[in-house]
């Protein structure tokens, strides 16, 4: 049954004015919506199904609708016509094709059209639909990502345990040359490195990469300005492409990946269906090997395949790889302390002091640690594992600072040892009592050079007194010397004997 254009309740406003008001058909399609020549189609039906207006309160839509539009007569010994939008329609799931709809057709009506009648009545249906703009690519120009929807299995060989692998596809706008990987994940080390090795698998760049919005690549979709991925952006400029994203719900935007992704499951996704896979390595050198034959599978409708179209279309017009590969970074945004480091994954990096309590950008990869305070680069380190430690340049040291510098705790311990052992063992406590031993070397230089206004002889007194009292701080022994308590008879007893008899002291004869 053919379906009117408007709603029944439309027509039966068009029918309205036409009869009771008198207006004319221009009129009456501005008022509904529609043109002239639909107004006067539904007025001629009316008069041809032999129903006069007033309409019977009786009628209902649905039997309105019947008298308007009946059924075509049916030619005696004509053969049923499939429903060709329904057609359509089951040809958009996954899986479906022609050959599958025509055995179904046939199951239902034995004596239907045979299988070539209903694949060219269909496209000659198809073929007068609305026109979609029909992409032509120029050779080099984009490359089209995606992901597909199905994923591969691979095993855990110590557990046992199944882990779905992404699958990765990539395809060249004027040859369809066709790339895939399975990737763990679609996050942004994975998306970022699979661009990588798909520009290697090329052997050189094109202008434009068109991905879908995926979150890895665009932060924030938008038809006008996309907001690209910050590191996304940066891996672009390393090899001077454009990011153009596929707009929202538009997959004809990037219609070469969609049909790319659709050939990948059904050329490389089936065929391993029934492997078993241990590791992502193998899956990916299983997809390799057919990887190859796809793209060396001569065209249907066309001379040649996809490596041969590569070779004479593409390749030429790509542009050459950049020296080094893109190594991929992430980023963060971090406060600068006011002991003019950052925080980075458990580690402290320097910057200039004058950035303390400064907001920074900080750029890292797996070797290196950069810091960017409004886009201008003000620091860069090497990336350390030790989670807790300190990396300072003496350079971002204000000039009080670096006056310390060059000890550590070993000098450090040298020297309270040539002024005695209780000075000694206050400089070990200070240089224990911190998490990071940097944090005490102002403290321990703090308490020696005590030494230097009151001589080495008062200040071993007062570390002395410091450890009898449990005080062994820099504050508790400069106040002692300064009040002249060290001079003074400790206020602790202090004993000299041991009393040899003691149930814990073994005695001379135990050495014996």
């Amino acid at each position: 049954m053919a379906y009117p254009t408007l709603t029944m309740r439309k027509i039966r406003e068009v029918l309205r004015l036409h009869f009771d008001c008198g207006f004319r058909q221009r009129e009456i399609a501005r008022a509904v919506g529609t043109s002239p020549t639909t107004v006067g189609q539904y007025v001629r039906r009316m008069q041809r199904a032999g129903l006069s207006w007033p309409l019977s309160a009786t009628l209902s839509d649905d039997e309105l609708e019947a008298r308007l539009f009946p059924p075509p007569p049916q030619v005696e010994g004509q053969r049923p016509e499939p429903d060709w939008p329904t057609v359509r329609r089951e040809l958009s799931r996954k899986g479906v094709t022609l050959d599958l709809l025509w055995n179904e057709y046939k199951a239902e009506y034995p004596d239907g059209y045979a299988y070539t009648w209903f694949c060219t009545h269909y496209n000659r249906w198809a073929n007068s639909l609305p026109l979609t703009l029909r992409q032509t690519h120029a050779p080099g120009e984009k490359l089209f990502v995606d992901y597909s929807g199905d994923r591969i299995a691979i095993i855990d060989a110590a557990t046992g345990e199944i882990r779905e692998a992404e699958l990765f596809v990539a395809v060249l706008g004027a040859s369809n040359y066709t790339y895939a990987e399975a990737t763990w994940t679609q996050q942004l080390p994975d998306w970022i490195g699979s661009h990588v090795r798909a520009f290697e698998f090329i052997e050189g760049c094109p202008e434009i990469v068109v991905p879908d919005n995926l979150k890895s690549g665009v932060h924030k979709p938008s038809f006008y300005d996309p907001l690209i991925n910050r590191t996304y952006g940066a891996m672009a400029a390393h090899y001077s492409i454009t990011v153009l994203p596929a707009r929202s719900g538009k997959p004809r935007d990037k219609a070469k990946v969609e049909q790319g992704v659709l050939l990948v499951q059904r050329w490389i996704l089936a065929r391993l269906r029934k492997q078993r896979f241990l590791s992502l390595a193998e899956a990916n050198r299983a997809i390799a090997d057919l990887l190859g034959g796809l793209n060396s599978k001569a065209f249907r409708k066309l001379p040649g395949s996809r490596r041969s179209a590569f070779e004479e279309l593409d390749r030429p017009a790509l542009r050459p790889l950049p020296a080094l590969a893109y190594q991929y970074a992430d980023w963060k945004i971090a406060r600068v302390g006011i002991d003019y480091h950052i925080e980075l994954i458990g580690h402290y990096y320097s910057v200039p002091h004058r950035f303390a309590r400064e907001q920074v950008d900080v750029r890292y990869t797996t070797s290196t640690v950069e810091i960017f305070h409004r886009g201008k680069r003000i620091a860069a380190h090497a990336k350390s594992e030790r989670r807790g430690a300190h990396t300072t340049l003496t350079e971002h040291m204000p000039a009080n600072h670096q006056a310390v510098t060059g000890w550590d705790p070993q000098r450090l311990r040298n020297w309270a040892a040539s002024i005695g052992v209780h000075t000694a063992a206050v400089v070990a406590h200070l240089l224990g009592g911190r998490q990071h031993p940097q944090q005490a070397y102002r403290t321990c230089l703090g308490v020696l050079r005590l030494a230097k206004d009151y001589g080495n002889e008062r200040l071993e007194a007062a570390c002395s007194r410091a450890i009898d009292l449990k005080a062994p701080s820099y504050r508790f022994i400069v106040s002692t010397l300064k009040n002249g308590l060290d001079q003074q008879p400790s206020p602790v007893a202090v004993q000299t004997d041991l009393p040899l008899t003691h149930a814990n002291v073994r005695g001379p004869n135990y050495y014996h």
